[in-house]
């Protein structure tokens, strides 16, 4: 098995490695410390020689380099590679952030277990020419992946991850990083690594976790000031990983939770974002939290309460429009003349500034007082007809309807008791002139 050097020395960016072979643009090296796509972390990228590095990775057990074109250079030729330095370092920000998160998750999540784990970044390209290339550190070239995306972890867990986990999460992983704690990583061998108690096993996605003789690659976040819930001198977490990691948390930045949702059942997915997304969304939450603040004319820490007060506010606003919107329709009905159809007594008119939903209640609140037949004509985008017949009317309010509907077009139905339609091809004053007339 090809080791991935990378993840042993993550901060080697420059180097010069003698070529093994060279297949079209596929290139494979004597020793490489290019990171190959493995675990949920990208390939890195970079310059081989005068080539583009578009993408490494795995090929039964070789490490295999893709160049935007084929090279200029034959096997046995050294060459200079440097690596895409801006793209390592967000990854290993990223890769060091989700163990960091996990280890927040212990204090805060019951029944955990690991999911997943995927780094995006929208620095990802088929071609070193979408990227671009700027200047990076130790004299490499890399992507300006300013733009980077988000990181995704996903936690197996019973607990019902709603907003008050989410900030615990996020502030709790921050502490850590405030803490600077070392990362450090080891090999053991795979039995030593399960006889330690504390460690996560990410076998699934962590394809680089087991190498030669069965070794196991174990990165632990170490236990310096130790945050909330967790005993004084114990590790913050302990993985089996295979990825590149920071030589201490405060390399990673703030990290900044994006969302969550459920990929599956009894799985919560949290993203989050380090670095430049991450600043800006904490940004422009500031901004809008600071924007609520002025609107309601309160500090942001009372944004809160401020709203509440708002809702209780609106809410009992309503219910006035509603009870003197009730009130009108019944002053309306009590001016509505009495007419004779089919032996009964209806009440038939117009009403205004309302539509079908809002007068159902009214309507079928007067039905069988004045009338047994309440006959309610009006307009909302297009003129609609409610019925209602009271307990004593000899009438059907959805056959009523269906006359109506046949005369004028539309459509609509309900029950005996209630009905009523709507997309009817005259005004309302027509409809109710139709109603006394016929």
């Amino acid at each position: 098995m090809t080791v991935q050097r990378a993840a042993a020395q993550p901060y080697t960016t420059s180097f010069e490695a003698t070529i093994e072979r060279v297949d079209g643009r596929d290139v494979v090296l004597e020793e490489t410390y290019f990171y190959a796509e493995s675990g949920g972390q990208p390939a890195d990228r970079g310059r081989m020689g005068d080539r583009s590095v578009v993408d490494v990775q795995v090929d039964d057990d070789v490490v295999v380099h893709t160049l935007d074109e084929p090279p200029t250079f034959d096997a046995g030729r050294s060459v200079l590679c440097r690596v895409d330095w801006r793209r390592r370092m967000y990854c290993m920000r990223a890769h060091t952030a989700s163990h960091v998160l996990y280890g927040a998750a212990r204090t805060c999540m019951d029944d955990l277990g690991y999911g997943g784990f995927d780094i995006r970044a929208a620095a990802d390209r088929s071609s070193a020419e979408a990227v671009g290339w700027s200047g990076g550190v130790d004299g490499s070239e890399g992507v300006d992946s300013s733009d980077a995306d988000r990181v995704r972890v996903d936690f197996v867990t019973s607990t019902d991850v709603d907003d008050d986990v989410l900030v615990t999460l996020e502030r709790r992983a921050n502490q850590a990083v405030w803490e600077s704690r070392d990362v450090t990583w080891e090999t053991l061998s795979a039995d030593a690594a399960r006889d330690r108690d504390g460690i996560v096993f990410n076998e699934k996605t962590e394809e680089g976790v087991f190498g030669e003789d069965a070794e196991v690659r174990v990165v632990t976040v170490g236990g310096a000031e130790v945050a909330a819930g967790q005993p004084s001198g114990q590790p913050f977490d302990v993985a089996a990983c295979g990825g590149t990691h920071v030589r201490n948390t405060r390399e990673i930045g703030p990290i900044t939770v994006l969302g969550r949702s459920n990929p599956g059942e009894g799985m919560t997915r949290v993203e989050f974002a380090v670095g430049p997304r991450g600043i800006e969304r904490r940004g422009s939450e500031k901004a809008a939290l600071l924007a609520a603040g002025r609107a309601l004319d309160v500090g942001p820490g009372e944004v809160p309460e401020a709203v509440s007060r708002l809702q209780d506010e609106v809410t009992s606003l309503r219910e006035e429009a509603a009870d003197a919107q009730r009130r009108a329709l019944e002053a309306r009905l009590a001016q509505f003349p009495v007419v004779e159809r089919q032996g009964e007594r209806w009440l038939v008119g117009t009403v205004e500034g309302v539509d079908a939903n809002d007068v159902e209640p009214v309507a079928r609140a007067v039905a069988g007082d004045r009338a047994p037949v309440v006959v309610l004509v009006g307009r909302a985008g297009s003129t609609f007809v409610v019925v209602a017949a009271g307990e004593s009317a000899s009438s059907n309010a959805g056959a009523v309807v269906e006359r109506v509907t046949d005369e004028f077009g539309g459509g609509g139905g309900g029950s005996p008791r209630f009905a009523q339609g709507g997309g009817l091809s005259v005004d309302p004053a027509g409809v109710v002139e139709w109603f006394r007339e016929s």
